[in-house]
């Protein structure tokens, strides 16, 4: 019987009682209660709350006395260390013969007991205010993503106005300090203003060491880049019992796995998710957050202005090396090896960023890399081996970096066709040759041009690299026609054409006299 069934029969054994039989037994008999619920009626016109017994299941009751010496043992445990009620329940059936009691047994009464002996428990948390433009708050939180197909885990950055409540998402591979960094610059752009205080977990990128207090040793970097941007840093306690000094964030980072991260996003690349998740947070700007006047976007808007200025010229976020060029025309950058277009031993600059790793030789950027993040790998570029390729031709057809080519999608089936008609026509080491001479091209007026032309020349039913050639710099050798001009201003100018009728007839009387 439901609450409001039970005070509606409550009210029906008292109008009985007063108005009708007048007896506890006579209203009993004719309203099919029990006795003991027409007292309970006449003494409170409010029924009592159902008491829930609270006793174990006689199955359990054996293994009570296991369950709280592991309970006894986790208070002097990590936090992170201490038994799950699924890790007592798989200890239960392997330590004590004959174990038949289900899991959902040693949930309820485990969780129980964790409350009695503080193991958990809620925290009263105090409403805090904050004026425009002073705080904002810094994360990083995982969730996983379908890029190119693919099920990804990435570390997204987080930075949330405390004020104005907008919010900025960026996903990364992995959380580096350059990650870090070029997050802090894209949310400010986004803000449009630096708030005049960040508040931070003592993450890595940021911390190098925790002192005494409040004091940290901070990472020179951040240091240096808090210079430039010019705002305060303030870092949280350590520890369990102040994890929750930055709530703001740690709820905006819920509330947007929940609404943005769920069903799993799709999308090509990591820059296409990043797009997808900065809509959504343009998107979030349309909500009202409980106990405001404005909205999301509205506050932002409002916040802007109590910001401080962005700076002109943003903070140089590249972690910078020297390594040398070693046998193979690789560079070991960060634990894995890239190529680069340079002689042999030559020292290099190279310059690692959160997506990208820049070779630099002489002030030229001379290779750009897509940064990869395992260990001990080879991200090698076929087009910077091109010129020892021309004296050893026969090694093309092996060579790793055309087999990475390959898989990236950056050799057609094109390239391959026209480079066995040139090994048919010239032979396998000159028609390689040729084919190099091909990709020197393509190196030069870019390899979708070179594409284009490849796959018309085969149209053609010509394998010709002068062909080749010629289709590429076809389209630059057309010129635009000029667009009419109107000169009728200039008619004030226009004179009359010669007529040469009068030196005819000169002509013809030189002839008389002669």
């Amino acid at each position: 019987m439901n609450w409001r069934a039970k005070v509606e029969l409550f009210e029906t054994i008292r109008r009985e009682y007063e108005f009708g039989e007048g007896t506890i037994r006579g209203v009993a008999r004719k309203l099919g209660v029990h006795r003991r619920m027409v007292r309970e009626a006449i003494g409170n016109a409010v029924p009592m709350a159902r008491k829930k017994p609270d006793r174990p299941h006689w199955k359990l009751k054996p293994f009570i006395p296991l369950i709280e010496e592991m309970l006894k043992a986790d208070l002097g445990a990590p936090r992170k260390q201490r038994h799950t009620a699924h890790r007592i329940w798989q200890r239960i059936k392997r330590e004590a013969a004959g174990c038949e009691i289900s899991e959902r047994s040693i949930r309820k009464y485990v969780r129980k007991r964790r409350l009695a002996l503080g193991l958990i428990g809620r925290e009263t948390y105090i409403p805090q205010s904050y004026p425009w433009g002073l705080e904002g708050q810094v994360d990083w939180y995982e969730a996983y993503a379908d890029l190119g197909g693919e099920r990804t885990c990435l570390q997204v950055f987080e930075m949330r106005s405390m004020a104005g409540g907008g919010s900025f998402h960026r996903a990364y591979p992995r959380a580096t300090q350059q990650a870090f960094l070029e997050a802090h610059e894209l949310a400010f752009r986004r803000f449009g203003g630096v708030f005049k205080r960040l508040r931070y977990d003592n993450l890595k990128s940021a911390v190098k060491r925790i002192l005494q207090g409040h004091r940290r040793e901070e990472t020179a970097r951040f240091i240096a880049f808090r210079s430039h941007w010019r705002f305060e840093a303030v870092f949280c306690n350590p520890g369990i019992d102040h994890a929750h000094e930055k709530g703001g964030i740690e709820g905006e980072a819920g509330y947007f796995r929940r609404n943005h991260w769920v069903p799993v996003p799709q999308a090509k690349d990591l820059e296409d998710l990043n797009e997808q998740l900065l809509a959504a947070c343009y998107e979030d700007e349309q909500r009202k957050i409980a106990g405001r006047e404005l909205t999301v976007g509205q506050a932002v808007l409002a916040e802007r202005e109590h910001l401080l200025p962005l700076v002109e010229e943003g903070f140089d976020l590249a972690e910078v090396s020297f390594p040398k060029v070693d046998g193979l025309g690789r560079v070991k950058v960060r634990g894995n090896f890239y190529s680069a277009p340079v002689r042999v031993g030559l020292e290099v600059q190279a310059k690692v960023y959160a997506g990208c790793v820049e070779i630099w030789h002489e002030g030229q950027c001379v290779a750009r890399h897509e940064r990869c993040y395992s260990r001990l790998q080879e991200i090698l570029d076929l087009e910077h081996y091109l010129e020892p390729l021309e004296h050893k031709p026969g090694a093309l057809a092996g060579s790793k970096p055309l087999e990475q080519w390959r898989k990236k999608g950056r050799w057609p089936a094109s390239y391959d066709q026209i480079w066995e008609q040139l090994m048919i026509r010239h032979g396998r080491q000159n028609g390689t040759r040729q084919m190099i001479e091909l990709l020197q091209v393509g190196k030069t007026h870019g390899y979708e041009t070179l594409r284009r032309a490849v796959e018309s020349a085969l149209e053609m039913g010509s394998c010709d690299v002068s062909t080749v050639r010629y289709l590429v710099s076809a389209r630059q050798l057309d010129r635009r026609r000029p667009e009419p001009i109107d000169v009728g201003p200039l008619c004030c100018y226009e004179r009359p054409l010669p007529v040469m009728t009068d030196y005819d007839l000169l002509l013809s009387a030189k002839e008389v006299m002669s």
